[in-house]
C-alpha cells in the first residue's frame, strides 16, 4: 500500500472513531460544583462531561474550550464575544443562565450556527423539579439580589464585618457606633425591577425617604414602580445626579452594564457624597471608576463601602480589594466584601442547572430545546 492510500484509510478510519465519540460538554465557572447531580445521570456514553470550578481568560480559555460541542455558562463569569466564539469551531450548543447577555455576541453565533439557550430559573418542565416557590412580590421583591444588597447595607451599617473581625483577631471589643437607618434617606440608582425592590424594602422597614435617578428616568416612571410594588404614587422621588449623590446616606446601584453607563460613577459622584454616607454595589463593578472609589475609600471621604462585584472577577491575587484585616482605621473607611454573591442563592442556582440539564437531553435526544435565544 502506497503513502497516498495508506493516508486515506487512517482518515476514513479517525472519521469513523469521531464519529462514534460521545459530543463534549464543558460546565464552566462552576465555582461551587453545583451542576454535579444535576447532570450525573446522563452516561458517559451519551456525553462526555468536563467541570471546570475556575475561571480562566485569554489564550488558556480558548484551549480549554476549543474541543466542546457544547458549552454551559453561569451568567458573565465569562463572557462570550465574537473574537472567543471564532475560535471555537467545534461548538454547537451554548446554554446560558439568567435573562441578561450583554456580554454573549447572539449576532455572530446565529451565523456561526450556535445554538443559544437560556436558563431563566423556572425549574424543569419534565420533572417537577421547578423552582423553589417564593411569595408573588412584584417587581423582584422575592430575587436573591434583593436580599443580599439588604444583607450588605444592613451589615455595613451595623458594623458586622469590622466587629467580627475585631472579636477574632483580639484587636478590640467595638469598633465603633453603629448607623440607625430609620428616616435617612436611601439613593436608587437605577430604578428598574431590583432597584424598586430594595426601595420598596427600605422604605416599608425603616420609614427612609427614597430619592432615584437614572439617564431617562422621568416622575411618572417612578411612580408607576411605586405602585407595581403596592407603593402610593409619589413614593419614589426622582432628582438629578448630582442631588442623588449629594443627598443619600445610603447609595444602592441597580443599574445595567453598558458603554454608556461603565464609569456612571465617578470621582465627582463620589467626592459629593456626605462623609456619613454608605455606598453598596451588587450590580456590576464597572459601573463606578475603581481607582476612584479605591481612593474615596483610602481617604475615608465616605463612611464605608459594600462591594459585591468588581471591574475583575475573580480578583487577582495582587487586587487592592483584597487586603487583609479590614479598613476604618487611620481615617480611612469601612469596607465589606463579598464574591458576587448576589444572585448565587441555593433555589435559584439549583433552578439554573437542572433547567439547563434538562436543554442538553432535549438536544442530545434530537427534540427541540428550550428557551432559545438564537
Amino acid at each position: 500500500m502506497n503513502l497516498r492510500a495508506l493516508a486515506r484509510t487512517s482518515a476514513r478510519l479517525f472519521q469513523r472513531t469521531m464519529s462514534t465519540q460521545p459530543p463534549k460538554l464543558a460546565i464552566i465557572d462552576d465555582y461551587l460544583s453545583t451542576s454535579t447531580p444535576h447532570f450525573a445521570h446522563i452516561p458517559p456514553s451519551t456525553l462526555s462531561i468536563s467541570t471546570f470550578t475556575n475561571t480562566l481568560t485569554g489564550a488558556p480559555l480558548v484551549d480549554r474550550l476549543r474541543p466542546f460541542t457544547a458549552i454551559s455558562n453561569i451568567r458573565e463569569r465569562t463572557p462570550l464575544p465574537a473574537s472567543l466564539l471564532r475560535q471555537l469551531p467545534n461548538l454547537k450548543l451554548l446554554l446560558a443562565t439568567g435573562t441578561q447577555f450583554e456580554t454573549f455576541d447572539l449576532g455572530v453565533a446565529k451565523e456561526l450556527g450556535i445554538t443559544v439557550v437560556a436558563a431563566p430559573g423556572l425549574g424543569r418542565t419534565d420533572t417537577g423539579t421547578a423552582a423553589v416557590q417564593r411569595p408573588n412580590i412584584k417587581v423582584g421583591g422575592a430575587h436573591p439580589t434583593t436580599q443580599h444588597t439588604w444583607a450588605l447595607i444592613l451589615a455595613l451599617a451595623r458594623n458586622v464585618a469590622v466587629d467580627d473581625a475585631m472579636i477574632k483577631s483580639g484587636l478590640g471589643w467595638q469598633s465603633g457606633l453603629a448607623t440607625g437607618l430609620t428616616g435617612l434617606t436611601l439613593g436608587i440608582v437605577g430604578l428598574g425591577r431590583l432597584g424598586a425592590a430594595v426601595a420598596r424594602i427600605g422604605h416599608l422597614a425603616w420609614g427612609m425617604r427614597v430619592i432615584c435617578w437614572s439617564a431617562n428616568l422621568t416622575q411618572q416612571k417612578a411612580d408607576q414602580m411605586a405602585v407595581d410594588v403596592g407603593l402610593p404614587a409619589g413614593t419614589f422621588e426622582v432628582v438629578n445626579k448630582d442631588e442623588m449623590f449629594r443627598a443619600a446616606d445610603v447609595v444602592s446601584l441597580h443599574y445595567v452594564l453598558s458603554q454608556r453607563s461603565r464609569g456612571i460613577v465617578g470621582a465627582a459622584e463620589l467626592g459629593a457624597m456626605k462623609p456619613s454616607a454608605l455606598l453598596v454595589n451588587a450590580s456590576r463593578g464597572p459601573l463606578i471608576d475603581d481607582a476612584a472609589l479605591l481612593d474615596t475609600l483610602e481617604s475615608g471621604h465616605i463612611r464605608g463601602a459594600a462591594m459585591d462585584v468588581f471591574e475583575q472577577e475573580p480578583l487577582p491575587a495582587d487586587s487592592p480589594w483584597r487586603r487583609s484585616g479590614y479598613w476604618g482605621r487611620d481615617g480611612r473607611s469601612n469596607v465589606l466584601t463579598t464574591p458576587h454573591m448576589g444572585y448565587v442563592d441555593e433555589g435559584l442556582m439549583n433552578a439554573w442547572y437542572a433547567e439547563t440539564a434538562e436543554n442538553v437531553e432535549r438536544w442530545l435526544d434530537g427534540r427541540e430545546v428550550l428557551h432559545r435565544l438564537v
